[in-house]
């Protein structure tokens, strides 16, 4: 097995709980690495830690480098989605609208959360000389999707703050990369209905859904020795999605 160069390295995952981001904390912590798991839900070895609270992120990320000494790579995993149409038109008249409600709880934490995170251990990772910040974007920040005008545009600011983000810390070695997962097996996508997991596999070439362990396994290949050359790009890991088909 080739040496991944994760051993005993420091990794932070959000929304470490359930789903993405429980492979992803399990795939690092398979390959050596000191996985410290935040979320807002408990868990096994779970710190609560609410992303869209600043000083709350600040005092774990702080936590972190009291117990550790270091932070080398951050995954920005944490997410929620809550779908609306911006305005549903039926019969002639505004049967509803996505409130200023639901598009704030999504930006808060998909698009804020992972500022506060970033901004947190971005000093630290400097003064070490170097690490890794990997951002979860969505195959939906780049093409849309009917009912997420919260949610794709967060998962779009996740591209554009990632390649920002590149341009600023390159200098100090710390590489930044976002993932853009296509239709994933997880508990959020659990509770659609079958005719409408049925149309997500059948916009996907390899003919199935993605597994967390799919994503998990590129977020370690980012962060790892191989990829020592890969910054401020988006990967998709979609099964070949192909959109409007």
């Amino acid at each position: 097995m080739q040496d991944t160069g994760l051993k005993s390295k420091i990794v932070i995952v959000t929304g470490a709980a359930a789903g993405i981001g429980k492979a992803t904390a399990d795939a690092f912590a398979a390959e050596g690495a000191v996985v410290v798991k935040w979320d807002v839900s408990p868990g096994e070895g779970i710190e609560q830690v609410d992303v869209t609270n600043a000083e709350n992120v600040n005092a774990a990320a702080a936590a972190a480098i009291a117990r550790h000494g270091r932070i080398d790579v951050l995954v920005n995993n944490a997410g929620i989605v809550r779908d609306a149409q911006i305005v549903k038109w039926k019969d002639g008249a505004v049967a509803a609208v996505m409130s200023d409600e639901i598009f704030d709880a999504v930006v808060n934490v998909n698009l804020k959360g992972v500022f506060h995170c970033a901004r947190a251990v971005i000093p630290h990772m400097i003064a070490a000389g170097g690490g890794v910040i990997l951002n979860a974007s969505s195959v939906v920040g780049l093409y849309g999707n009917f009912g997420q005008t919260n949610y794709t545009a967060t998962k779009a600011g996740v591209i554009a703050m990632t390649k920002s983000w590149a341009r600023e810390l390159g200098r100090y070695n710390i590489r930044v990369n976002a993932v853009a997962p296509g239709f994933i097996a997880t508990e959020i996508l659990s509770a659609m209905p079958p005719k409408i997991m049925d149309a997500m596999i059948g916009h996907t070439p390899l003919g199935r859904m993605g597994k967390p362990e799919d994503i998990a396994a590129t977020y370690v290949w980012l962060a790892s020795d191989a990829a020592s050359f890969i910054h401020g790009t988006v990967i998709s890991v979609d099964g070949g999605l192909v959109v409007g088909t």
